[in-house]
C-alpha cells in the first residue's frame, strides 16, 4: 500500500523516499491547516521540519483500507518538536493516480479518547 510506504517513510526521515510516493503535482493537508501543493513544495517543509529539530518518533498504523485509488488509515503518531514530545490518534485520505499520491489529507483526535457513560465531562 502506498500509504504505508509514505508513513514508513516519515518514520525512516527519509525525504526522498516520501517523494518516491508522490505525484509531481501532489496536495498534502495537514490536520492542523497547512497545504503544501506539488513535491517541491512537501521537500521543502520536511527539511524545515527536520532542520528544526523535528523528529517523527513512531507512526504506527493501527487500520488500513484501500478501494480502487482512495486509500485510508487509522493511526498513532508520535512525534518531537521544539523539544516536546507529543502523541495524538489521527487517520488519513489519500487518492491514488497510478502508483502515486496524488491527494493526501489528514485528520487528528484534539482530545483523548474515552468512554462515554451517559454523563458530560467538565
Amino acid at each position: 500500500m502506498r500509504l504505508h510506504a509514505y508513513i514508513d517513510a516519515w518514520r525512516r526521515h527519509d525525504v526522498a523516499g516520501v517523494l518516491a510516493t508522490l505525484t509531481d503535482d501532489c496536495v498534502v493537508i495537514e490536520s492542523y491547516g497547512p497545504v503544501y501543493h506539488g513535491r517541491q513544495r512537501v521537500e521543502q517543509w520536511m527539511h524545515a521540519w527536520f532542520g528544526a529539530g523535528g523528529s517523527v518518533d513512531d507512526w504506527e498504523i493501527t487500520w488500513r483500507s484501500s478501494t480502487g485509488e482512495v486509500l485510508t488509515a487509522e493511526w498513532v503518531f508520535s512525534c518531537t518538536w521544539q523539544g516536546r514530545a507529543a502523541t495524538f490518534e489521527g487517520a488519513t485520505i489519500a487518492r491514488l493516480e497510478g502508483e502515486r499520491i496524488a491527494y493526501l489529507r489528514e485528520y487528528a483526535t484534539t482530545a483523548p479518547l474515552y468512554d462515554w457513560t451517559g454523563t458530560w465531562l467538565d
